[in-house]
């Protein structure tokens, strides 16, 4: 297989692990992509592997990453936000800068690879949340927007078949960044923790195995699947 992966969010939990793991099999065609400089150089300095500072809320990534990059074998977009409030209190605003971050630029890497993914026979890993298909309470916003993904998912494998693989991962609450407002307080967190079955919150590594599988041979039979990585909350509690 010719090209580069490309993660997406690489700096975050699920990202970086990625990075770690590929690195670790002996992948060494990896290109980091992510907004803040300082930690995706750190990242690559550590793993030997290229960069580009993007940010996916902004006009033009694409085009910018394409500067950086010529073939593309695989898409992990690790990219996703916590956007949590009663929707009384959710803007028009939250909504569109939730679904731009979560699936339009989603949308946007993959047309904008989509030739090049064809011609190499290539996987996109998308990634959405338990959220979106079992109910929590003050999840209107980011449930939305990742039910999005899925839905994306299923119809862009089928469209893209037998060319392009599309899978989705759907992680339970993971210890991250972003997750940080929320588990810093212990009592939560620890409240969080035990309503899965398997008593614990996720890692980033967690989804990155099953992300690493996705994107590469591994799984050369598998597309259109949404898989949950979630402690076995969306089933068995």
């Amino acid at each position: 297989m010719s090209g580069k992966f490309l993660i997406f969010g690489a700096t975050g939990s699920i990202g970086s692990s990625l990075a770690k793991q590929l690195k670790n099999a002996g992948i060494s065609n990896v290109h980091l992509i992510a907004r803040n400089e300082n930690e995706v150089k750190d990242i690559s300095t550590n793993l030997g592997f290229n960069y580009s500072v993007a940010d996916v809320l902004k006009d033009g990534f694409v085009e910018k990453i394409k500067k950086d990059i010529d073939e593309v074998c695989g898409i992990a977009y690790c990219v996703g936000s916590i956007d949590l409030k009663p929707l009384r209190m959710a803007t028009e605003q939250d909504f569109n800068k939730c679904m731009k971050l979560n699936l339009y630029s989603a949308v946007d890497t993959i047309k904008g690879f989509q030739e090049s993914l064809k011609k190499n026979k290539g996987s996109v890993v998308l990634f959405s949340t338990v959220a979106a298909q079992r109910g929590f309470t003050n999840h209107s916003i980011i449930a939305s927007a990742k039910a999005a993904v899925e839905g994306l998912t299923v119809s862009l494998a089928a469209e893209f078949a037998p060319n392009i693989r599309v899978n989705c991962v759907a992680p339970s609450l993971t210890n991250s960044k972003i997750a940080q407002p929320m588990l810093k307080n212990k009592a939560l967190a620890e409240g969080i923790a035990k309503a899965h079955p398997l008593k614990r919150l996720g890692e980033g590594k967690d989804s990155a195995a099953l992300a690493k599988f996705l994107l590469t041979e591994d799984s050369s039979w598998v597309t259109g699947q949404i898989i949950a990585v979630d402690g076995g909350r969306s089933k068995l509690s």
